[in-house]
């Protein structure tokens, strides 16, 4: 006999809610078109968190049923500078998927078509590769102890609400705002390093340019203390909101922009040098 007060239950009757589909149908159909939609939360002003998190689980659902992948997860809105100019005061986070994720080679050039992309926006951050799957209540140590592998990347994020207006449960439903990933190689973590590479996630730079001419800078410390700071955040916070799967070896978590996010156009290209951490640069053309 089935529990139907069982967390298992719960969850199965919260992702068949029609409300909730209908969100995640909306938001799916707007990401597949292009095609930008009020902020759900327009139309119902109690929109909140957890409901944005029950949508996204659903439009997750959804994803995978018609072959999408899910190889990670990317943290939003780690970088504290920004939370005033977009109305975020605190992280959120949600599925990368195979389709979604490109490692480029050393020295090479990713290549990004826009036309997919609804206002998109670029950001230079840090992600991780996990080799065992982490607990909440981890600290910083144990977290890099759980990691094999660090890289530096551009996530190309967009909005599917017009103007980026929206409220923190909108860009949680529309998929933590996850447009594409673009990596560099994938730099091993070995154990005697480990020490050192605590110290330099907390004090690295990134240093950002477009067509040549530097635009922003960007400080380890903006993405809510450093990476390692951002991921505790992340790996606690998912273990209390539903979520169809948490961390898992294997999985790619990217950790937040560490400068601002800047919109980016056909003709572009965008490059990247980083100080204090041994990982190279990137750079990235759009078209």
């Amino acid at each position: 006999m089935v529990n139907d007060d069982s967390p298992d239950a719960k969850e199965a009757a919260e992702l068949g809610d029609p409300h909730i589909d209908r969100h995640a149908d909306r938001v799916l159909t707007a990401l597949d078109t292009s095609r930008p939609i009020a902020p759900l939360s327009q139309a119902r002003p109690a929109f909140d968190l957890a409901e944005g998190y029950r949508v996204a689980s659903a439009l997750a659902v959804k994803r995978i049923a018609r072959g999408e992948r899910p190889v990670g997860w990317k943290i939003g809105f780690t970088n504290r500078t920004i939370w005033r100019e977009y109305g975020v005061f605190a992280p959120i986070w949600g599925p990368i998927y195979a389709a979604t994720v490109q490692e480029v080679a050393a020295g090479a050039v990713a290549e990004c078509p826009l036309y997919s992309f609804v206002e998109p926006r670029l950001e230079p951050e840090i992600a991780f590769r996990f080799a065992v799957a982490p607990r909440p209540g981890m600290s910083e140590a144990a977290l890099l102890a759980c990691i094999d592998a660090v890289a530096h990347g551009f996530e190309v994020v967009q909005s599917i609400f017009p103007g980026w207006r929206f409220t923190a449960a909108d860009t949680v439903a529309a998929g933590a705002l996850h447009g594409a990933y673009y990596h560099g190689p994938w730099t091993e973590i070995e154990q005697q390093d480990r020490a050192a590479w605590l110290s330099r996630l907390s004090s690295f730079e990134i240093a950002l340019s477009c067509n040549g001419e530097l635009i922003d800078r960007g400080h380890a410390a903006n993405v809510l203390d450093g990476p390692l700071s951002a991921l505790r955040h992340f790996v606690d916070g998912i273990a209390e909101q539903p979520a169809l799967r948490g961390v898992e070896a294997g999985d790619i978590v990217t950790t937040g922009t560490v400068t601002r996010a800047f919109a980016v156009a056909p003709g572009e290209t965008w490059s990247t040098q980083l100080s204090g951490l041994p990982l190279p640069g990137l750079a990235i053309a759009f078209r």
